[in-house]
């Protein structure tokens, strides 16, 4: 089950040529359960038929406030769905909204709403920049205090063929489905709250191409910063170097090495709730760089390692009084024990324990069996993708912050 499983989803289309990415949304809104019923516009029919969205929706579409049977279904959708979302909304659209019209069958519902609403602007460049679609779009977003509205986009990038780039752009589908499921989720402990997580590994250099680093792909934490996001909050991700793509929504903060860490969470913490540190920084680094690459041919080569800062341990200097503190611990033996012995030493609200050893789980595996350890106690979790692992431990996150308001 999704978290947008049984919501109820108005797709609202207007006629744009950005209407084929919204057969992606709606395929994608249903297949994660939501009941998604599409109504367009007579021009978007112009760009992909009715039958289009039926196929995708299961659902019938509407296109017309004069069909039979349809006298009041516009107030009914207005006042009994979740969310609206409309993509494209068009130069022509928000003109409409803009003036209050309610002359077809988006535009009442529109009108009529009660629901929370996703505006998702597409047009071309100059059309968007036009001072009236500027100032159109301040009084949608002035009507009733902006009652529930949320506009997403447009983004820069090409446009209809021929167009160049520019803004205007509708943003894809993924960030629209993405949206629609932080829109959705009901009151959560994260709602507006500072999240800053960290991921992935550092590398410290040994001369202008060698590195030392871990074996860390990233991906726990970016689970982490997606699902925090997804629940509300406003989240910072810190990430070593990683070739994962960044979630919708997250602010990204790229670093290098250990010292480049430690810099980077010393900005945000001040002002966060929580800090979830799944970064797995380097441990040593050299104590002298090469500031020239050394040549194979001169023979072996010694280094002599020095320990970086513990920055986890360091941010206790930048602790707000009531932020939630998470650190995490790869060990290859005793790891509960490691693992408490490092939650009471660098003063922890919880830490995420796991083995880099166990077959199918770890640094690089898709899943992780991990163990999240309390000063109170330890809840071993079952091997999970890291995924729902992610969502596991924000459940604990989340228990913790609604203690701490």
């Amino acid at each position: 089950m999704t978290p947008i499983a049984g919501r109820h989803v108005l797709l609202g289309v207007s006629g744009g040529i950005a209407c084929y990415k919204t057969c992606t949304v709606a395929r994608r809104l249903t297949e994660a359960g939501a009941l998604v019923d599409v109504v367009m516009t007579a021009a978007a029919t112009e760009f992909v038929r009715p039958l289009v969205f039926e196929a995708l929706t299961a659902r019938p579409v509407a296109t017309s406030l004069w069909d039979p049977g349809k006298a009041l279904e516009h107030i009914h959708l207005g006042r009994e769905t979740d969310l609206i979302v409309v993509a494209p909304a068009t130069a022509q659209l928000i003109a409409r909204m803009a003036g209050g019209m309610a002359d077809d069958f988006l535009t009442a519902i529109l009108l009529a709403r009660k629901a929370p609403l996703l505006l998702c602007p597409a047009m071309n460049d100059q059309m968007y920049r036009h001072p009236e679609t500027q100032a159109n779009l301040t009084r949608v977003q002035q009507q009733v205090g902006g009652r529930g509205i949320t506009i997403l986009g447009p983004a820069t990038g090409a446009l209809a063929h021929g167009e160049g780039e520019g803004p205007g752009r509708m943003v894809e589908p993924e960030e629209i489905v993405a949206w629609t499921e932080r829109l959705l989720r009901s009151a959560s402990p994260f709602a507006g709250k500072r999240v800053v997580v960290t991921a992935g590994p550092t590398r410290e250099a040994i001369d202008p191409v060698r590195v030392i680093s871990n074996r860390s792909s990233g991906r726990m934490g970016f689970e982490l910063a997606r699902a925090a996001w997804l629940r509300g909050a406003e989240v910072t991700l810190i990430t070593g170097p990683t070739s994962l793509t960044p979630p919708v929504g997250v602010d990204v903060v790229r670093i290098e090495s250990t010292s480049e860490l430690q810099e980077a969470v010393s900005q945000v913490l001040p002002l966060a709730h929580a800090l979830l540190m799944a970064a797995a920084p380097a441990d040593y680094r050299p104590s002298e760089t090469a500031t020239q690459k050394r040549r194979r041919e001169e023979g072996p080569l010694k280094l002599l390692l020095e320990p970086t800062q513990d920055v986890l341990t360091t941010t206790a200097y930048w602790r707000v009084n009531d932020a939630v503190i998470v650190g995490f611990a790869l060990e290859t033996r005793d790891v509960e024990t490691r693992a408490r012995e490092k939650l009471i030493a660098k003063h922890l609200d919880l830490i995420v324990a796991n083995s880099a050893v166990e077959t199918g789980s770890g640094p690089e595996a898709p899943d992780n069996h991990v163990t999240l350890v309390s000063k109170d106690s330890a809840e071993a979790l079952p091997l999970l993708s890291k995924s729902d692992a992610a969502e596991a431990i924000l459940d604990r996150v989340g228990a913790i912050l609604a203690t701490r308001g």
